[in-house]
């Protein structure tokens, strides 16, 4: 259930650290963790980065905190990094130190990096406490993408138009309409005169606070804005943290050795995000994970199961209060007659269709043949050879599609099924018929008999009456010196039309036999 209780924060899980020589830390949680999700009063942990990176060690000099036994291979006089998440309240207080600042003039540049490998969405305040000086400069970034871009998230300054050319501000300055806009704040940068400078935050809940009222009373209109405004929510939404820091502009060059950052606790609170699809988040193979529910899955909840695409994934709903909207993931009725095994959802369409059909299907349901294919009538709809290819003779049919019984459309002068044979008194050819009346292609005199064949004179032969018949007696009619019969000058013209006009009528396949 969605409740006020909300952004009621109880840590839940304890943390063990182990240092690598490469300097990464990686913590372990070695007890479940309870994460809010849908209809389960909500729960905030204070997360402890799964990786977190300190560019710069403690040394030997450190007189200022170490009394000159400051050794980081000694664990009595060593400062490392997981000091900074240890249970706070000791005495003395335990805290993580960086080298000092031995290349004065230059700035001493410490970069913290926290990574959880799991997008999280920040609850309450982020809050660094010093032991040392809090840094004049100091930029507070995020990312969205595991580290592979960064954009800041606050700046920090004594002099905010000096370092950043950025008027000062506070989160008190800002409203509903600028929440977003990154600010520069002068408030954590000063050196501390008591406990409470130590500190410096990144302010949360007084963001929320600008819908939600003061005491964060009216939270239907924070859920309300959460769920309808997508850079609200990724706005305090982190994969990582980063806070790089350089040091005073005065020191005592004489001393170098007493300055240094020290940080005791690091503190962020927040929740896997998991779409309000989860109701824990667990730590396994050294990352966070959704539990994920309403048969939604990936690593934030982000998509609907396999054959749960009968509706648009989308994510769960703050609203209406107090119990929200779930949005499962629905069962798709996934009929594709054993010719896919996947479907998917059209949204626009509102409706589910299969994916790649096999066997040479189509179809929403794959129950239709592909184009060049036809239903075979004595198959089943789930048989693998449903669709038979139509086989079209290409030379005799307009295309190679076919009908549902398989039959071709045929060219002129072409017949049969597959458009394979020709219709009586055609014969196969490049495109031309033997005579035409009309035309009276028949050559050299011959006369076209029932637009099937040329009867030619007696001194002439051929489909078209196109060839000389030969006489022995006459001495035969081949030129000894052109290897060819001779051609009288009108036989001659007369082949040219004949040769013209074959150019011209070259349209059908099938063209008429001699009888």
């Amino acid at each position: 259930m969605v409740g006020a209780s909300l952004f009621h924060y109880t840590p839940l899980t304890e943390i063990s650290v182990e240092a690598h020589q490469n300097k990464v830390l990686k913590a372990s949680i070695t007890k479940t963790v309870a994460f809010w999700g849908e209809y389960q009063t909500p729960k905030t942990e204070v997360f402890q980065p799964v990786h977190w990176m300190v560019l710069v060690h403690c040394i030997i000099e450190n007189p200022y905190m170490c009394n000159n036994e400051c050794d980081a291979s000694t664990e009595e006089l060593a400062h490392p990094a997981e000091l900074m998440f240890d249970i706070e309240g000791r005495n003395p207080t335990t805290f993580w130190q960086s080298t000092s600042w031995k290349k004065y003039p230059k700035a001493l540049l410490v970069n913290i990096t926290l990574s959880w490998n799991k997008t999280i969405e920040l609850t309450d305040d982020i809050i660094l406490t010093f032991e040392s000086g809090r840094p004049e400069q100091m930029v507070l970034e995020k990312s969205l993408d595991y580290g592979r871009t960064w954009q800041p998230y606050q700046f920090y300054a004594t002099d905010c138009l000096d370092a950043f050319t950025m008027e000062p501000k506070t989160v008190q300055d800002l409203t509903q309409h600028n929440l977003l806009d990154i600010i520069c704040t002068e408030e954590y940068s000063r050196g501390y005169v008591w406990k409470y400078d130590k500190t410096v935050r990144f302010e949360i809940k007084d963001r929320f606070a600008l819908f939600a009222g003061p005491r964060l009373h009216n939270m239907a209109s924070l859920y309300g804005q959460l769920d309808t405004t997508k850079k609200l929510r990724d706005f305090f939404t982190v994969t990582d943290l980063r806070r790089p820091a350089t040091g005073a502009t005065t020191v005592d060059e004489n001393n170098l050795s007493r300055y240094f950052y020290a940080i005791s606790d690091i503190k962020v609170q927040g929740r896997c995000k998991c779409n309000l699809h989860a109701n824990t988040c667990v730590f396994d193979k050294e990352k966070l994970s959704c539990e994920c529910e309403h048969n939604t899955t990936g690593p934030d909840c982000g998509r609907c199961k396999r054959n749960y695409q009968g509706r648009a994934w989308s994510a769960g709903s703050y609203l209406p209060i107090p119990k929200g909207t779930a949005n499962v993931c629905e069962y798709t009725y996934c009929e594709c007659f054993s010719h896919s095994n996947r479907c998917s959802y059209i949204e626009l369409l509102n409706t589910v269709i299969c994916v790649s059909c096999k066997h040479n299907t189509r179809g929403q349901h794959c129950q239709l043949c592909k184009l060049g294919y036809y239903r075979n009538a004595s198959a089943e709809l789930d048989d693998e050879k449903v669709c038979i290819e139509c086989n079209c003779n290409p030379a005799g049919s307009v295309s190679e599609h076919c009908n549902a019984t398989g039959f071709c459309v045929c060219k002129k002068g072409a017949t049969g099924p597959k458009c394979q044979e020709c219709l009586p008194g055609y014969l196969w050819d490049n495109g031309s018929q033997v005579c035409d009346n009309e035309l009276m292609r028949c050559q050299n005199g011959g006369v076209c008999v029932s637009n099937v064949h040329c009867r030619c004179p007696s001194a002439y032969t051929g489909l078209l009456c196109e060839k000389r018949r030969c006489e022995p007696e006459l001495g035969g009619c081949r030129d000894p010196n052109s290897g060819q019969g001779p051609l009288m000058p009108s036989s001659f013209l007369r082949m040219v039309l004949l040769l013209l006009g074959s150019a011209l009528l070259r349209e059908s396949i099938c063209w008429p036999v001699m009888l």
